[in-house]
């Protein structure tokens, strides 16, 4: 299954979905990321906690989701946008996505530099045991209802 996950930079939140996912679901899922106005550069304090977290950041990059659309990119299974509702921003979304799913996160790279390594570990935990819960299922095999119905749930997890 080919999962893009969207967010407007491209430089924290989606990276860190993006590789946990990689990581976590060899074999189930390849997951990739973008922007809808990316940063153009990976926030540094990602590629340090993944690093941390023995998890493969070769190839991370922020890029803009005009790759995915374009006719020689991978046709996406799941599109989830990681941008934190709480905080005002522009949530991209991915039309012709056959399903589509926000597990908002706030954003830790808004955070106060002296927060922001807290910030971004609880950022990665958020999306660590969200990850861990979707695999944790069938999804492969789910009709779209029901696909959706669990990526709402656990949309919702903290």
């Amino acid at each position: 299954m080919n999962i893009l996950v969207l967010c407007t930079g491209n430089s924290a939140r989606s990276i860190l979905l993006e590789h946990i996912l990689n990581d976590a679901g060899i074999g189930r899922v390849r997951a990739f990321s973008a922007g809808s106005h990316p940063t153009g550069q990976v926030h540094p304090q990602s590629l340090k906690l993944l690093d941390a977290m023995e998890i493969d950041t070769s190839g991370a990059r922020s890029k803009s989701w005009d790759e995915f659309a374009a006719e020689d990119a991978p046709i996406m299974d799941l599109v989830i946008t990681v941008c934190g509702s709480a905080a005002a921003e522009t949530c991209p979304m991915w039309p012709g996505a056959p399903v589509r799913a926000h597990w908002g996160v706030e954003d830790p790279a808004a955070a106060p530099d002296a927060e922001q390594e807290a910030a971004f570990q609880t950022a990665f935990e958020i999306l660590n045991r969200r990850t861990q819960a979707l695999l944790d299922h069938p999804f492969e095999t789910m009709d779209v209802g029901e696909l959706s119905a669990l990526l709402k749930r656990i949309g919702t997890l903290q």
